[in-house]
């Protein structure tokens, strides 16, 4: 136990990030499911476990979650959970792929503060066996903040089913390559792992799409903003959050200079 209530949230976040992605393991093995039901199901039980764990240890707090109704007292409150049950629902639910089973789906659990913005982040990739937080990698070896380049060609990790317009005009504004992948939150983590140097976004998404992969790739030092360079700010009225950027800090500059041009601003 810790008495620092930061570090308890952060190991909270840990903790049910990993346990629900445990459990979508689990009935992904055995539910007998794929694609779309297997999805729907994971949605719920994911939803329903996240739900409850968080009601017995912080009754006290708010949560915003893609599968329940919003609770609109959480714009009164002071702390509220952001979460993602299923960040990739129709990746989790892709079991004969051309590669087999997809791994690109993911976790979120963060918590954002009234007054701090976002206080802890925690982003399970289930099928990899490994959860990231703001603090420490669990699982596999601490990757520190920024990560050397992965190669002299960067790579910019785009949506597979939607990629931006100007996706392409930031490849080559940077010398670089796309490599489009699943969910929102294992592209974030491609570029804290190294895997990748950015992730541009625009349309398509929530809050608990980016508050958590957020949260932890600032803690990894690097450039997290809209694509304007605009801060994303959270627990808002209207839970639309469209656009994202999260890079290396030197490439940011470029990336929002390319965007408003391709964009016309």
């Amino acid at each position: 136990m810790t008495d620092d209530p930061r570090i308890a949230d952060r190991l909270l976040a840990v903790d049910l990030a990993t346990r629900a992605g445990e459990l979508l393991v689990e009935v992904r093995a055995t539910s007998g499911l794929s694609g779309r039901e297997l999805g729907d199901v994971g949605d719920r039980r994911s939803d329903d476990f996240l739900q409850a764990e968080l009601a017995a240890a912080r009754p006290d707090d708010s949560v915003l979650s893609e599968e329940s109704a919003d609770d609109r007292t959480r714009l009164d409150a002071t702390r509220v959970w952001i979460v993602d049950p299923v960040d990739g629902t129709r990746e989790y639910g892709t079991l004969d792929g051309p590669q087999g089973a997809r791994t690109d789906w993911a976790v979120h659990v963060a918590l954002w503060g009234t007054n701090d913005g976002l206080l802890v982040g925690a982003v399970a990739l289930p099928a990899l066996g490994v959860t990231y937080s703001d603090d420490a990698e669990v699982v596999e070896p601490a990757v520190g903040l920024a990560p050397p380049r992965t190669d002299e060609r960067p790579r910019v990790v785009v949506s597979g089913s939607r990629p931006p317009e100007f996706a392409q005009a930031v490849a080559d504004a940077l010398g670089g390559e796309l490599l489009p992948m699943g969910s929102a939150g294992a592209k974030a983590i491609a570029v804290v792992r190294g895997e990748a140097d950015a992730y541009v976004h625009a349309g398509g998404q929530y809050e608990w799409d980016s508050a958590a992969p957020v949260a932890v790739a600032q803690a990894k030092g690097l450039w997290c903003s809209r694509i304007d360079g605009s801060p994303l700010i959270y627990n808002q009225s209207d839970t639309y959050l469209p656009d994202l950027i999260v890079c290396r800090p030197e490439l940011a500059e470029k990336i929002i200079a390319t965007i408003g041009a391709s964009s016309g601003a």
